[in-house]
């Protein structure tokens, strides 16, 4: 296929950054990336950086105006109040749709990531497309209510889902090189500690490694089959807290300790740890909202939909993958 134009959001962040890598790899002409600040990980790559954010609107028109494919990564994971979630999340993707309405209405494609995190409580365990969403976090809440501002009508007319070439992509946990929120349980082990909920026996997790999540989502906005479409697109198996230490250990050459830690224990927990967090004004990756989520939610999504649809396929396996996101914490001198 003709390989245009892209524009990516987040391009500057974990999982945009392996984006962006993935569509110069296919030989898209020009890549453009919404920067705020710093490049970061995009430094040195052959991309376009458009300066400004979600508010300013004459930016938007000017990135998207002759962009084939529009990729929408960028979004709020962690933040102390709701409104941040919401501007993050909510309003700037109709901020974006906006202008990708007015600048470029015959777009080919319009990618937004939204997350497992939105479906939430999931009776069954394994979340398909259609799983009602029941969010548990105000994160999951946001991505929830953002999906389902796709579906409104607006006061300037019709949904966007009806007047622009949707998908929208739903990834489960994410990890890799760059990665740094799953990255804390790795440097939790090398220090010789794994924490584990439970007995960690049983496969409880859709893990996906960060290489297969972005080819699943250039094939998802290339293809045709898609168009006002939700995908998850995850691991093709479910993994056990127990392989996943195993693989770890194997990766970092080291034994570690297992703490089993009673599941009813991890609310209090994370309230702790979030109080600690405000006494010291940091913001932990542990706290009350994602104590719930690892107490409730749905962690384990079927990849189906994406299968059938338009080809994916898991190509990245648990130990490979974390043999090479070890040994680039290594090389960084995270670990």
């Amino acid at each position: 296929m003709h390989r245009g134009i892209a524009f990516v959001t987040g391009g500057t962040g974990f999982i945009g950054s392996h984006l962006v890598e993935e569509l110069l790899r296919r030989g898209y002409r020009e890549v453009r990336c919404l920067v705020r600040n710093r490049l970061r990980w995009l430094e040195g790559l052959d991309i376009v950086p458009v300066r400004g954010d979600f508010s300013r609107i004459e930016v938007l028109w000017e990135a998207v105006r002759d962009a084939d494919v529009v990729f929408h990564v960028a979004g709020v994971t962690r933040a102390r109040d709701w409104a941040t979630f919401a501007q993050g999340n909510i309003t700037a993707t109709l901020n974006l749709l906006g202008a990708v309405l007015e600048a470029n209405p015959n777009v080919r494609k319009v990618l937004i990531t939204s997350s497992l995190a939105a479906v939430g409580y999931c009776p069954g365990g394994v979340a398909t497309e259609t799983s009602p969403l029941r969010p548990i976090s105000a994160y999951g809440r946001s991505k929830a209510l953002m999906e389902q501002a796709l579906q409104a009508p607006r006061a300037e007319g019709p949904p966007f889902i009806e007047v622009l070439p949707l998908v929208v992509v739903r990834p489960p946990a994410v990890y890799g090189p760059r990665d740094a929120d799953i990255y804390t349980f790795f440097r939790t082990v090398s220090r010789g500690l794994c924490p584990i909920v439970g007995s960690g026996r049983h496969p409880e997790l859709s893990l996906v490694h960060v290489r297969d999540l972005v080819r699943g989502m250039v094939d998802a906005a290339e293809s045709d089959a898609t168009t006002g479409q939700t995908y998850f697109i995850g691991s093709e198996q479910f993994y056990s807290w127990r392989e996943i230490r195993d693989a770890t250990l194997r990766a970092l050459g080291r034994r570690a300790l297992t703490l089993h830690i009673p599941p009813f224990l991890v609310e209090p927990i994370g309230t702790l740890v979030e109080l600690a967090g405000r006494l010291t004004g940091t913001y932990p990756p542990l706290n009350r909202e994602k104590a719930r989520e690892i107490r409730h939610a749905c962690k384990m999504c079927a990849v189906d939909k994406a299968r059938h649809d338009f080809g994916y396929r898991q190509q990245i396996d648990l130990e490979t993958g974390i043999q090479e996101t070890i040994a680039w914490y290594r090389q960084q001198g995270w670990l």
